[in-house]
């Protein structure tokens, strides 16, 4: 009868190794000072603009590598509300905004919170634009007219505040709906009347001939600039909010004293670059580019602004608050970060 020989120990000891060194390293890099781990999927900056001096520069990862985290750049189309899509699928993080798209968004239960906000810099650099030959010269020459707007967004609570400040009947005035790549080219070819645009897509199209009616300026608008993450990596890592803040406020500080060396940063020359007027221009508004805070009782009446907008115009099937909109950074923080994030305002 033949017996079953049972391994030796030295040899089950050996099998084992493997298998302790494999527990012994899962466990180590979970408790590994509460790093993360995390790629945080950040709005690709262009041309100019603190984002683009931090990803030059590597700001952002030298500040956020110590917190385990790693930047990747997305590259977009112009507009928040055209990206949409990327935040729902979490091909998206982080972006800066204004507060007219964050509200279309949070009225499509898109799962994104403003973290900052700042005053709109630069207000004569957006706003309403006719086509040439169309013969319209002011905002009350729109009835009957076709105006392209984002949905939702930046371009129709432009538009909609110029006709309410102009008297002139919503209805009366036929908004297409087009994101700002689609705007452009419809515009150039006359097939829509005049656009209400912002920053690049806007400037470039009064380069080339469109006749400005209306400025965010001229209309008082009180769309203030902000940042938006996604919310579930707000509440899972807001250390990494509190530390890109800070980053994104030191460099914005840098920008007003020196504006020149965030124009231009990666193209000196060619179709991104700018020159002459428009070099003028954005070296005047990167001069008065206000440092993001967190926000405030005075943001929350600037966004009941926005908001009263679009609900009296059916744009968003509801109201929505400033408990909605705005991130409560400052109860997730330690009294360091907090402090941190509140001295970089």
């Amino acid at each position: 009868m033949l017996r079953t020989r049972r391994p030796h120990r030295w040899r089950l000891a050996l099998a084992l190794v493997p298998v302790v060194a494999l527990v012994a390293a899962c466990s180590s890099g979970s408790g590994d000072a509460g790093k993360s781990d995390l790629v945080l999927k950040v709005v690709d900056p262009g041309n100019a603009g603190p984002l683009a001096v931090g990803k030059r520069d590597g700001v952002f990862e030298q500040a956020l590598a110590p917190l385990g985290v790693r930047v990747q750049w997305v590259t977009t189309t112009p507009g928040f509300s055209s990206m949409l899509p990327l935040f729902n699928t979490g091909q998206l993080d982080v972006s800066d905004a204004a507060f007219s798209p964050v509200v279309g968004a949070l009225s499509k239960d898109v799962a994104v919170r403003i973290v900052s906000v700042s005053a709109a810099a630069g207000k004569d650099q957006s706003g309403i634009l006719a086509t040439p030959g169309s013969g319209i010269h002011a905002v009350s020459d729109l009835i009957g007219k076709r105006v392209a707007v984002n949905p939702a967004g930046k371009g129709e609570y432009i538009l909609l505040k110029a006709l309410a400040q102009a008297g002139v009947p919503a209805d009366k005035v036929t908004r297409v709906p087009l994101q700002q790549k689609d705007a452009a080219t419809a515009f150039a070819t006359g097939k829509v009347d005049a656009w209400a645009s912002f920053l690049v897509p806007y400037q470039e199209a009064k380069a080339n001939g469109g006749v400005e009616i209306a400025t965010e300026q001229s209309i008082g608008s009180k769309d203030d600039s902000v940042f938006v993450f996604r919310t579930a990596v707000a509440d899972k890592h807001p250390d990494v909010v509190a530390k890109f803040l800070e980053t994104v406020q030191g460099l914005t500080t840098r920008q007003r004293a020196n504006p020149a060396d965030f124009q231009n940063v990666f193209d000196k020359t060619g179709p991104r670059a700018l020159s002459g007027p428009r070099l003028s221009d954005a070296l005047r508004v990167g001069g008065e580019a206000t440092v993001p805070h967190l926000p405030a009782d005075s943001d929350a009446a600037d966004l009941a602004d926005v908001v009263k907008v679009f609900r009296d115009n059916g744009v968003i099937p509801r109201d929505i608050t400033a408990a909605d909109i705005f991130y409560d950074l400052k109860s997730k923080l330690t009294p360091e970060q907090l402090t941190a994030v509140q001295a970089g305002s």
